[in-house]
C-alpha cells in the first residue's frame, strides 16, 4: 500500500476523533492533537507542503500549550476553563501575528523550497497559527478562522494529490460552522 495513502487514512482516522473532540470542548483533543501531527508532518511532507509539514510541530507544541491552559486557564468555570469571545484588544496584536507569519512562512518557501503553492501553503499555515492559540483559549471566533483555513486547504490538497485529507477538510469545513453555532449557544445562557 502507498506511504501517502496509509498516511492519509490514519490521518484521517485520527483527524475525525480531533474534530469530535473540539467540537465537544473536551480536553483529550491536546492529546489526539499531539499525535496527528506527526502523522500530517510526513504526509505533507511527502506531497511537497513544507509549511504544512514544519507546521506540524507547532501543532505539537500548541497541543501541549493548550493543554496546559485549559488545565490551569483564567476563565473558570467549574474545573474547566470557559468558552467565550475574543477580546477586542486582541484582534490587532492577532491579525499582526498572521501578518507577520505570513510573510516570514512565505519567504522561507519561496526562497528556500521548491513549493509549487508558497502563497496558499503560507496563508493557511500562518491562520492555523492564529486559530491554535484561539482555540488554546476557547475562544468561539476560531471557528471562523478555522473555516476559512479549512475551505482553502481542500483545494490545495486536491491539487497536491491527497485528496482523502482534502475530504478530511471538507468535512472540517462544514463543522467548523456547526462548531461556531455551538460554542456560540453554549456563552448565551
Amino acid at each position: 500500500m502507498d506511504l501517502k495513502l496509509v498516511l492519509q487514512i490514519v490521518g484521517v482516522v485520527l483527524g475525525l476523533l480531533y474534530l469530535w473532540l473540539e467540537y465537544r470542548a473536551n480536553i483529550w483533543l491536546w492529546v489526539v492533537g499531539a499525535i496527528m501531527p506527526m502523522v500530517h508532518g510526513v504526509l505533507y511532507f511527502e506531497s511537497g507542503l513544507y509549511a504544512d509539514s514544519a507546521m506540524q510541530c507547532y501543532y505539537v507544541l500548541a497541543g501541549i500549550y493548550g493543554l496546559i491552559v485549559w488545565l490551569v486557564g483564567k476563565r473558570r468555570k467549574g474545573n474547566r476553563l470557559e468558552i467565550g469571545h475574543t477580546p477586542l484588544r486582541l484582534v490587532l496584536p492577532l491579525v499582526l501575528m498572521y501578518a507577520v507569519a505570513f510573510a516570514i512562512i512565505y519567504y522561507v518557501l519561496v526562497h528556500f523550497t521548491d513549493s509549487t503553492v508558497p502563497l496558499w501553503d503560507a496563508m493557511t499555515t500562518a491562520l492555523s497559527m492564529v486559530a491554535m492559540w484561539m482555540l488554546s483559549r476557547k475562544y468561539v471566533e476560531q471557528w471562523l478562522v478555522w473555516l476559512v483555513v479549512d475551505a482553502i486547504t481542500v483545494g490545495l490538497y486536491i491539487y497536491k494529490g491527497i485528496p482523502l485529507t482534502a475530504g478530511l477538510y471538507g468535512l472540517y469545513t462544514i463543522l467548523a460552522v456547526v462548531g461556531y453555532c455551538r460554542w456560540r449557544n453554549s456563552i448565551k445562557g
